[in-house]
């Protein structure tokens, strides 16, 4: 449907990113990584619902040494995200980590980013190098007048450069901004330079009402340029939540398709019974499956087995009644309470 890119591909352990592996989900853990019950258990959770790839925060050497116990308890590819200390990212190699997110711009000297891009290879471990808006050097912002898709672009690329010239090339690249221009922009000066897997999102984009539909907006615009081989849905909130959008992003373009779709109409004057309650209990129930199946929720006939013909199974609301429907015949008719109960037992058949 889209002309995306054509990248390189680089492996997070067996998780591909970029050639023509599909996008994938990942998200970020908000607990203490040190806590690795607490930690494992968030990542469980984030599994159940569809992430592919894990990062924590690795601060100090305790973060660091529970790597290898984290990694031990979970089936998704694990990152380190380090910055400023190069012996933490030498010790998350050491812990087994899968990938390293990394500013080599910011752990030290030429020779502490050597150590740790051997180490690297030696593992097998690609880096993710990251440009976001508000970590530009000085220099870049003075030179570009703020922080501006030319300015992290040049960012990127100098801490590209300093890993390729020390024979590394297994490398991811994302360039976040709070703005969806800038990142946009910043991608596609991006594309034009390098052929290495993109990270996308759009950074600090808030709260998961807010975020979501900025998140929704960046993104969406990025993928259907082309643009993007993993992404992150950054949202002040629950993580397991930025994976659900992010799969609805992948779903809603068509890229992927993961889970139970859900149609349901914005209901009017026509609508007899509380559609509302009904389509937010059946969301949450369909949560707890995984059928790659479309359902519909609407709320009289006109928007029923006639404009969902193409679901494979849904209701449509009556007089304080329902008609349920597969695949735009109706098959019976329910009582409005019975309704929630009656779809999901036809659900559990299909």
């Amino acid at each position: 449907m889209y002309n995306r890119r054509k990248s390189k591909v680089v492996n997070f352990a067996k998780q591909p990113i970029g050639g023509n592996a599909p996008v994938s989900v990942q998200s970020m853990c908000n607990t203490k990584t040190e806590n690795i019950e607490a930690t494992v258990k968030q990542i469980k959770e984030l599994e159940a619902v569809g992430c592919e790839i894990i990062r924590v925060a690795v601060p100090d050497k305790n973060a660091a040494q529970a790597l290898s116990e984290i990694k031990k308890r979970i089936g998704i590819p694990l990152v380190a995200d380090i910055h400023f200390d190069y012996r933490l990212a030498l010790m998350a190699v050491e812990n087994g980590v899968d990938a390293l997110r990394i500013n080599p711009g910011n752990i030290g000297s030429e020779e502490r980013i050597k150590k740790v891009a051997l180490a690297c290879k030696e593992n097998d471990i690609p880096i993710r190098v990251g440009s976001n808006s508000g970590s530009i050097e000085a220099e870049l912002l003075k030179k570009y007048g703020g922080p501006t898709a030319e300015a992290m672009v040049e960012s990127a690329l100098r801490n590209v450069r300093v890993l390729e010239e020390n024979n590394f090339r297994q490398i991811v690249i994302s360039l976040k901004s709070s703005q969806i221009s800038t990142t946009l922009e910043a991608y596609k000066l991006m594309a034009e330079k390098v052929n290495y897997p993109f990270h996308i999102g759009i950074t600090e984009s808030g709260t998961p009402w807010r975020g979501t539909i900025k998140s929704t907006a960046g993104i969406a615009s990025l993928l259907t340029q082309g643009l993007g081989d993993t992404l992150r849905v950054s949202l002040t909130g629950d993580p397991v939540e930025e994976v659900r959008v992010g799969w609805q992003i992948l779903k809603s373009l068509e890229i992927r398709k993961k889970g139970v779709e859900i149609i349901s109409c914005p209901t009017c004057g026509r609508t007899n019974i509380d559609l509302i309650s009904l389509a937010e209990k059946v969301e949450k129930e369909l949560m707890k499956i995984d059928k790659d199946i479309t359902v519909a929720v609407m709320g009289c006939a006109v928007n029923g087995p006639g404009e969902a013909k193409e679901a494979d199974i849904g209701v449509a609301g009556g007089i304080e009644s329902g008609l349920i429907f597969k695949s735009g015949e109706i098959i019976k008719k329910v009582e409005e309470d019975q309704l929630l109960e009656e779809l999901m037992k036809e659900i559990n058949k299909l």
